[in-house]
């Protein structure tokens, strides 16, 4: 099964599943893994028939403990305010902080299809959603402390109660210390010294816990949200999901004080970028808006799902990186369509779509991220080009977020060595190239007026010039791209030269000189590799030829050897000063095939 199938085999009875984030600044995009986790165990449930609601909350009564990166000058003096207390940035049109940062959220949710009921933590507060569960948690303020004690070891004093109100002086809620609660009222103390992020007061009063007046620590907010919702399902972070960590507690305050056991936990894994986790406060990483305009939704929901929880996801935004992806969801999105895929390649790709859409063609992403660096060329026409037919609608759109994200990674994440620039003039790094290198790219000059100039006519010739220099592959395909984009790796070769002019890249190919003696050398194979070779390949043989070439006292002996599927392979022997009976070479390059034609 699927892993958000097991899930829902633990399930029975309707399902209220609950997630939640504190907008102290930019959503990193981190957070969208546990949206993404809840919504597709959400869809599973939908799915088997399980009546099942989605509850998303906004931790707006938190405190301002973090500054949002480079926002230091406006936010600093609301340091330990509740969030919704904050005014917003300037020119923002939001009624707070909270609500300035999670609309950019939830305007993501939307675009990657994830529709949640959503609740604020001001209005449950304030309406007096919570005051029955406050009344019983302080009321077992002794039972709460023994449960630090013995589940995650922290000691607090018996002094102290698991609450914190706003304080009725300087509005702080991150400084306040609750130290009696008489069943009506709380008193309490804003401490200058309560936290190293704020300065309270110092303030003493007595005031109503009640009706918004202050909140619960946030590990017995799950459990109010938890008794009062009810939730049935709620994952966490691997940092909160730990042996005696934050969920522990939580679970233990439910069962000692309400009595009840606590929602199925769906411990996940962080998100990585390159490797790092990301912070919001610290400006590291990207935030969801902006990995949301990177990718395509059902890429981005592919990404998040496909990987268990319990492992972490590292995306690496580099060419390699993002290419792999597109790639691996291409092939989900074929196999799915075309009934190829085995059972969870099918549950992924169901879970990563917007909406069902059938097979559709989709355009590589490596070709795409080069044709939108060529302004002299249309990306639709070219894509349809290589379809063979006009794009339908739902190719169009899918092709139209691909042009879009390509342009924002060649824009924002690609490096120098990693954009599609045409070179006008040869690379100086082209001199770098070995003999080998320039040798083929002389006889793929040769050989390209006669090639038809067409995607897949010109890659199988890249193959064949290869084979017939001879040059290993990789070295052939480093040499185009050495010479036309100052690279190492590219686009696919066969792609790239079928978007040039061909008079421009004959012309270039043309320009590096070769040293023949040098090229001989590079190329040549020793009798004993040659039979070595012989030994694996001479049941494909179909049959050779033989021509002798010389420069100086070099003799160079090529042996053409045509294969049984019509592919010629070319090894060359150097001989140096002496006479060579070249038909005893032969004789003792005899490959172990009958019937071979001389």
């Amino acid at each position: 099964m699927f892993w958000t199938e097991d899930v829902a085999a633990k399930c029975s009875g309707p399902q209220i599943i609950n997630d939640s984030k504190t907008p102290s600044g930019r959503v990193h995009v981190g957070a969208m893994r546990g949206v993404l986790i809840h919504d597709a165990i959400f869809r599973t449930l939908k799915e088997k028939g399980i009546e099942a609601r989605y509850f998303f909350g906004v931790d707006d009564y938190d405190p301002l403990d973090e500054i949002p990166a480079g926002k230091g000058a406006h936010f600093e003096q609301y340091l330990g305010q509740p969030l919704c207390n904050v005014p917003p940035p300037d020119n923002s049109t939001a009624s707070d902080m909270a609500e300035h940062y999670i609309q950019e959220f939830f305007e993501v949710f939307a675009e990657l299809g994830v529709t949640v009921e959503k609740y604020r933590m001001r209005d449950l507060y304030r309406s007096g959603k919570f005051n029955e569960a406050i009344d019983a948690i302080l009321k077992s303020a002794p039972i709460v402390r023994r449960i630090y004690k013995e589940v995650s070891n922290s000691d607090r004093p018996e002094t102290w109660f698991p609450f914190q109100t706003i304080c009725e002086q300087c509005g702080r809620i991150g400084t306040t210390e609750v130290f009696a609660y008489d069943g009506k009222e709380v008193s309490y103390r804003c401490r200058p010294d309560m936290v190293k992020w704020a300065r309270g007061c110092g303030h003493e009063g007595k005031v109503s816990p009640f009706d918004g007046r202050g909140k619960l620590p946030w590990k017995l907010e799950w459990v109010a949200k938890w008794i009062s919702f009810p939730v049935g399902i709620e994952g966490a972070g691997k940092d909160h999901s730990t042996r005696g960590g934050s969920r522990d507690v939580s679970a233990a305050c439910l069962k000692a004080i309400f009595g009840k056991e606590p929602p199925v936990n769906v411990p996940y894994e962080f998100f990585l970028v390159g490797g790092a986790k990301m912070s919001s406060s610290r400006g590291v990483g990207a935030s969801a808006r902006d990995m949301a305009n990177l990718l395509p939704p059902e890429v981005l929901r592919f990404l998040m799902i496909r990987t268990k929880p319990n492992s972490p996801v590292n995306f690496d935004v580099h060419e390699e990186g993002i290419i792999k992806l597109f790639n691996e969801f291409d092939r989900y999105q074929l196999r799915a369509t075309t009934g190829l895929a085995n059972a969870d390649e099918a549950f992924v790709y169901r879970l990563a779509e917007l909406t069902p859409e059938g097979p559709y063609y989709t355009a590589n992403f490596q070709l795409v991220t080069a044709l939108v660096q060529m302004p002299h060329l249309d990306v639709v026409e070219q894509v349809e080009k290589r379809k063979g037919s006009a794009l339908t609608a739902i190719e169009r759109r899918h092709l139209d977020q691909r042009i879009a994200s390509a342009k924002i990674w060649v824009e924002n994440y690609a490096s120098e060595e990693e954009k599609t620039r045409l070179q006008d003039t040869l690379p100086a790094r082209a001199e770098s190239l070995s003999q080998v290198q320039r040798a083929f790219l002389q006889k793929m000059a040769a050989v390209l007026p006669e090639t038809t100039w067409e995607d897949d006519a010109l890659q199988s010739k890249i193959f064949e010039v290869a084979r017939m220099t001879p040059i290993d592959q990789p070295l052939a395909f480093k040499a185009i791209y050495r010479v036309l984009l100052d690279r190492e790796a590219g686009p696919k070769a066969g792609n790239l030269l079928a978007f040039l002019d061909p008079v421009f890249v004959t012309a270039r190919f043309k320009e590096l000189l070769v040293d023949t003696l040098g090229f001989w050398k590079e190329s040549a194979s020793t009798e004993e590799q040659l039979r070595e070779w012989l030994a694996k390949q001479g049941d494909k043989i179909e049959s050779r030829s033989w021509t002798t070439q010389g420069e100086g006292s070099v003799a160079a002996f090529e042996i053409t050897y045509t294969m049984k599927d019509g592919k010629r392979q070319l090894k060359r022997l150097l001989v140096e000063g002496q006479p060579v009976d070249f038909d005893a070479v032969l004789a003792r390059l005899q490959p172990p095939a009958s019937g071979l034609i001389a």
